[in-house]
């Protein structure tokens, strides 16, 4: 289950090939800063050989800046080939929006971030239609229509990422965005893109999954938050979840049960993602509780 953090903290992911003692090294490193170690997680991943680790430490008692902790630890990462990243959790991410007509996950973002639920910035929505601009307007956040056709894509996308890097968004989330990016794009954004689909992926993919999956009398359906990559609907799992479902529901009922599991998979996977949970690897994720 995750918590609320009571102190200030700051999260280290470590990425690299498993070696004997390294959970030793970073302990020691932290240790020799005066940190106070507050959780700490890892896994190997016995056919690949990948080391993946989330240490989180309290910032009381820090004998070193935080912003001088990447460049401290960076002795220790070139012994063990590390990748890394060091994040203060009070820091708050930078999250742009992108959606089409449905509001549904937008507008539960947008509440959850008001809860401070989700501790984010959202400095701006970006939609191909006009139709959610009242939520923005209700949420007092800059709402930017960017229509696009299949001849003016390109020219689309580069508005849409002028914006985004306009407002120095660190992750973009796609709440029923309704639109493929292109590997350009993604290439070229220069953070993750965070995309929920309407289904238990990889199962009913493309479009009208809730019909699919009735004119297959499933009984369950479910809801699937993933990084965007270029191959559609293939990227790296965050968060899944399913929900039992009945003879007696129609596609409507599929359709008002999806939304609310998109809800809530968007929700946890965004979550997850701001505090650091969440390591990629290969085509896989390692998802820390």
């Amino acid at each position: 289950m995750i918590v609320a953090h009571k102190k200030d903290s700051v999260v280290l992911l470590v990425h690299c090939k498993d070696r004997k003692g390294i959970v030793a090294r970073v302990a020691g490193f932290i240790h020799d800063f005066g940190g106070n170690i507050l959780d700490s997680d890892h896994h190997t991943d016995e056919e690949t050989n990948d080391f993946l680790m989330r240490m989180e430490f309290a910032t009381e008692g820090l004998q070193i800046p935080v912003d001088d902790i990447p460049a401290a630890f960076a002795p220790v990462a070139k012994v063990f080939d590390m990748r890394y990243e060091v994040r203060p959790l009070s820091r708050r991410t930078r999250v742009g929006i992108l959606v089409s007509k449905q509001d549904h996950c937008l507008a539960d973002l947008l509440q959850r971030q008001r809860r401070d639920e989700l501790p984010i910035d959202i400095p701006l929505i970006i939609s191909n239609h006009d139709t959610c601009a009242s939520w923005a307007e209700l949420f007092k956040i800059p709402f930017m229509v960017c229509p696009v056709t299949k001849e003016t894509k390109p020219q689309q996308e580069q508005q849409v990422l002028s914006l985004l890097k306009a407002q120095q968004v660190e992750l973009v989330v796609m709440a029923r965005y309704m639109q493929i990016l292109s590997a350009d794009f993604l290439a070229q954004v220069g953070c993750p893109v965070i995309n929920i689909h309407h289904s238990f992926l990889p199962a009913f993919i493309g479009a009208n999954p809730y019909r699919q999956a009735y004119e297959r009398g499933v009984k369950i359906i479910g809801a699937t938050a993933h990084y965007a990559t270029e191959d559609l609907d293939e990227g790296p799992i965050i968060e899944q979840d399913v929900i039992r479902i009945g003879h007696r529901d129609t596609v409507e009922d599929l359709v008002r049960k999806g939304r609310d599991l998109e809800e809530i998979v968007l929700a946890r996977a965004v979550r997850r993602h701001i505090e650091r949970r969440v390591l990629v690897y290969g085509r896989k994720t390692v998802v820390f509780d």
